[in-house]
């Protein structure tokens, strides 16, 4: 814990892998760190305006969250630290959020987010204290396997009934969704890592040409971008703490450990370094991060796949790269002119990027059963998975008197306790 920015520099040679003590020469580091903002870049600003959220302080928040990440671990976990999909169905649940424009709720889910946080926060400590075996007992992969996908499904009436007033509306996100799988099937390297982001650019670009230049539909409107200054402070907000909201979106630190395991699982794997002993830091990083992200007006943050997979195309898992990734999304964060960019993206584009990118995270559910052979023979599988499957989607809801819980919540504690319950059984 005393050498947070001490790395011992190596040079890059063929195949060699940049262990996280490790570093490049610094204009290589920088360059890295440059790749990884870009490659969390997409996500980290589409999950924001989603929910209704200021993308300028989530890319705040991103490089703020990074660093105490760092911090926390010890410099020694390899990760990045982005806005959090697993938060938008809940989110948008306790604000009522129509899905156009800044959320007038917000105040109200940023309390959810603060007390999802500190409950991230005990199970951080917990691990540290008893270890990880009792996570992976109460959720086994049917279990998360299903939470992650009903987070996608449960989403799924939002782009196809909110963000498509009418029918040139319906053909942009069928562009939308039709450029980004182009893009994600014939591109290749980098390209093909930002396939959405260079899907929206991409369709952003046709529906320009239809609207402004055709004049087929609303046209996109750019007075923003020329009048917001380059740089200035961010519009930061306060959470209010109501117990409908919290309790709604606090169970998503479930899902954070799920992820955050993952992640590190991956990068033992990946370097051959044993990050076990990191685990409960590691939670404990993300826990404070996205409470610190929750009380300034940030989304709930997350370790990012988007970077994993920019480690193993590179081999190089320095945390110093993540440092320099990290002071570049501070000052993102604050330019107004980067807010305006973003909020000039046509709403049909973003529902269009939205259908996909549900769509991949109900998919990446599944992904989970058949990385993990989950055997769906036995009943004790087959029931779980099946009933948290339709009571998400469905949007199942139980009143505890004035406190609703539905989808994501009943999905996410109905998948642990049902697995419990049914594992009595001797026949499960």
């Amino acid at each position: 814990m005393n050498n947070f920015f001490q790395w011992r520099e190596v040079a890059m040679a063929p195949g060699a892998v940049v262990a996280p003590h490790e570093r490049l020469p610094w204009p290589q580091t920088a360059v890295m760190g440059v790749q990884h903002v870009i490659a969390m870049f997409g996500a980290t600003v589409l999950a924001p305006i989603l929910m209704g959220f200021n993308p300028n302080i989530a890319i705040l928040m991103s490089g703020v969250g990074t660093l105490i990440f760092f911090l926390v671990t010890g410099g020694r976990v390899p990760s990045y630290l982005g806005s959090s999909f697993a938060f938008i169905g809940v989110v948008i649940a306790a604000s009522g959020y129509a899905g156009a424009g800044p959320n007038a709720n917000i105040a109200v889910a940023l309390g959810g987010i603060v007390a999802c946080g500190l409950l991230y926060i005990l199970i951080g400590l917990l691990v540290q204290w008893i270890g990880t075996g009792w996570i992976e007992r109460f959720m086994p992969p049917v279990v998360t396997g299903a939470v992650v996908a009903v987070i996608g499904l449960n989403l799924a009436s939002i782009p196809i009934k909110n963000m498509a007033a009418g029918n040139f509306d319906a053909w942009m996100q069928a562009v939308t969704f039709l450029c980004v799988g182009l893009v994600a099937v014939f591109a290749r390297g980098m390209l093909q890592r930002l396939l959405i982001l260079v899907g929206l650019i991409l369709a952003s670009v046709v529906y320009a040409v239809l609207t402004n230049g055709l004049g087929l539909g609303k046209p996109m409107d750019f007075s923003g971008i020329a009048n917001a200054a380059w740089f200035g402070l961010p519009a930061f907000t306060a959470p209010v703490f109501t117990a409908n909201a919290m309790l709604l979106i606090a169970p998503v630190a479930i899902i954070l450990v799920a992820e955050n395991l993952g992640h590190l699982k991956a990068v033992t794997a990946m370097t051959g370094h044993n990050l076990d002993r990191y685990m409960g830091r590691a939670f404990i990083g993300d826990g404070i991060a996205t409470v610190v992200s929750g009380a300034a007006g940030g989304t709930g943050v997350t370790t990012y796949a988007e970077n994993i997979g920019v480690m193993a195309a590179t081999r190089i898992y320095s945390t110093a790269v993540f440092v320099v990734a990290a002071l570049i999304a501070l000052v993102l964060g604050f330019s107004p002119k980067f807010g305006a960019v973003i909020q000039a993206i046509p709403l049909p584009v973003m529902g269009g990027v939205s259908i996909v990118v549900f769509g991949l995270i109900a998919v990446a559910g599944a992904k989970i059963w058949v990385d993990n052979r989950v055997d769906f023979s036995q009943n004790r599988n087959l029931i779980v998975a099946a009933i948290t499957l339709i009571i998400g989607t469905g949007d199942f809801t139980l009143k505890f008197g004035q406190f609703a819980l539905g989808g994501i919540g009943t999905a996410t504690f109905g998948a642990i306790l049902l697995y419990a319950l049914l594992g009595r059984a001797r026949n499960a």
